[in-house]
């Protein structure tokens, strides 16, 4: 059996993830190289009401390692709450969940 050193080195630890989260439902585009791109999210506020957000400026993607877990974030601008925000789209490969997390 084989060990692969490379995949282990390669994976940087970035901690915990920090800012307030919050479970979405995404639509993504997959490029015919892997790559992620989201396309709509909905999200439910604190009413309980669900809001479709169509504009996304995808600024940055990167993979990242938090606690051992494999995520993609997304760094994005929408219009949440009739507002321009910038927050991370945040998707567990592990679990294949996103997550809305506000800066």
């Amino acid at each position: 059996m084989g060990v692969r050193l490379g995949d282990i080195a390669d994976r940087t630890e970035h901690g915990v993830l920090h800012g307030i989260q919050r479970e979405i439902a995404c639509e993504c585009w997959f490029t015919s190289k892997g790559r992620s791109i989201p396309k709509i999210i909905k999200v439910m506020d604190g009413e309980g009401m669900l809001h479709t957000i169509r504009e996304i400026q995808l600024l940055t993607s990167e993979e990242k390692t938090y606690s051992g877990i494999q995520t993609v974030e997304h760094l994005c601008r929408i219009n949440l709450g009739g507002r321009m925000e910038t927050v991370k789209l945040v998707f567990t490969k592990e679990t294949c969940k996103w997550a809305l997390v506000e800066l």
